[in-house]
């Protein structure tokens, strides 16, 4: 995760200042910019990392606040807030805790905010590292399933069609397709041949899942050429074994 830092507040003075000097002098690149959503709409590239220096009004500026829960949702953000207890106590009525990363009062110390957000970083890679897994599968069960089974090891999402699956593909990089072979509307075998004919997705490896294993059925998954083909009927440890020997994990 990049050392960058989108420091939010409704005017720039001394503190804001402050903050900005300091977390430059701890190699963090920071860019402030005014609290209002069509200057925070102008930047082009938006960090991961967000500073809200609170202050009265901007405790309690509804629209901008609501706004502001879209963005970090949507855009996986990291939210800290630098204010009073009694503005982080008024700001958390319109933001919801989940999406509030780390609360730091004032008088800050800009070397707390510092470690705060190096920790944050140092979390960020290390996710950042995990291999990207899509599970394209219309049985919710199973998607739960096998999601609980390897997010400790992996990134994963679910789609619970192949246009959904599709549709995911087209703005997001993964690192390995599992990928239902009996689906309803748009089969599997279907859904494949539409991600070997977009360039972007035609070299991500898939492997089918199935819940049969007669020999008419494995000859037609075998017949596609996947990396592989898994029984939904296996163990959760087969199933464990079999993704992480295909990263060449022991």
């Amino acid at each position: 995760m990049e050392k960058r830092v989108l420091l939010i507040g409704k005017t720039v003075g001394f503190m804001m200042n402050a903050i900005i000097n300091g977390l430059k002098k701890e190699d963090y690149a920071v860019q402030e910019v005014s609290a209002t959503v069509n200057e925070v709409n102008r930047i082009e590239e938006l960090p991961k990392l967000f500073v809200l220096y609170l202050d009265a009004e901007l405790s309690s500026d509804t629209e901008f606040l609501v706004y502001l829960k879209d963005l970090v949702s949507e855009k996986e953000s990291s939210l800290f807030l630098v204010g009073t207890d009694e503005e982080m106590q008024e700001t958390v009525k319109t933001l919801s805790e989940g999406i509030i990363t780390g609360k730091l009062e004032r008088p800050l110390n800009v070397k707390d905010l510092a470690r705060q957000l190096d920790a944050e970083v140092a979390r960020g890679e290390a996710a950042e590292a995990k291999k990207k897994i899509l599970i394209i599968d219309d049985d919710p069960t199973m998607l739960r399933m096998i999601k609980n089974l390897l997010s400790k090891e992996y990134h994963v999402y679910m789609a619970n069609s192949g246009m959904n699956g599709i549709t995911f593909l087209a703005n997001n990089k993964v690192d390995l397709i599992l990928l239902d072979y009996e689906m309803p509307i748009i089969s599997g075998a279907k859904v494949l041949e539409l991600i070997r004919s977009e360039v972007a997705t035609q070299d991500i490896p898939v492997m089918f899942l199935t819940s049969k294993n007669d020999k008419e059925t494995v000859m037609q998954v075998i017949a596609l050429k996947p990396e592989k083909y898994l029984l939904k009927t296996m163990p959760p440890e087969e199933w464990l074994k079999n993704i992480n020997e295909f990263f060449g994990r022991s």
